[in-house]
Formats: structure tokens, C-alpha cells, sequence
């Protein structure tokens, strides 16, 4: 009975836990976000403002226009597509916030397969 006590109580102050979530903080600005590509250690900066983000990756610019869904949630979609894959919109969510930087997760839209990431605000 005792463990079944501290099992419910770890349970339910598991669930009164909220992550922070001030997403409106990161909607403009400028921001740097790394993954591993190939095997290899890239980084991407963007600007991006309320409908416009600019993507700066291996001296190549892309632009995509921005529509948000809610201040968490948003699309993007490529304005100059070079293949029939950078003609489909991405479906960004932002999960977490703490300090200057952000978690999110991405996805094509109407794909289930989602990636996460998390970005830095640097200005």
C-alpha cells in the first residue's frame, strides 16, 4: 500500500509539471539552429520576421513565407521551390522555451514523421 502511495504522488506532481512555453518572444528575430547532416556538424542562421524567414546554409539564401497558426504553431512554404520536395509546406511547433532558445518539432504537412530541434536566438 505504502508503494502504491508514492507511485500516485510521483505521479500526479509529474503531471502538475508545466514546460515553459513563451513562444511570442521567438516569432522575429534572428536565429542559429545545428544538426548533424551527413554524418557532419552544420548550422543554418534565419531571420525571420512575422511572415517572412530567410535561411542562410552553405552560402545558399532561401526565403519562405510564414503563417501562423497560433503564437506556437506555424507553416512555412518555400517562395522560390527548385523541386517538387521544397514545394511542400513544413508545419513548425514550437514544444519548449528557456532563456534564448526554443525546441520545436517539424514535419511536412499531412506527413506523421516528425524531427526536433532547438534554435538559439542571437538577435
Amino acid at each position: 500500500m505504502k508503494k502504491l502511495s508514492v507511485a500516485f504522488l510521483l505521479l500526479s506532481l509529474a503531471s502538475c509539471f508545466q514546460p515553459e512555453r513563451k513562444c511570442e518572444k521567438f516569432r522575429t528575430g534572428t536565429f542559429e539552429f545545428e544538426t548533424y547532416l551527413n554524418g557532419e556538424m552544420v548550422k543554418t542562421t534565419f531571420v525571420r520576421n512575422d511572415s517572412i524567414e530567410i535561411d542562410y546554409f552553405n552560402n545558399k539564401v532561401d526565403s519562405s513565407t510564414i503563417r501562423w497558426i497560433n503564437d506556437c504553431e506555424y507553416i512555412l512554404k518555400n517562395i522560390n521551390p527548385k523541386n517538387m520536395t521544397e514545394e511542400k509546406p513544413l508545419h513548425m511547433k514550437i514544444l519548449t522555451t528557456k532563456g534564448d532558445t526554443y525546441t520545436f518539432e517539424y514535419s511536412v504537412v499531412g506527413k506523421d514523421k516528425k524531427k526536433k530541434g532547438t534554435a538559439k536566438k542571437i538577435d
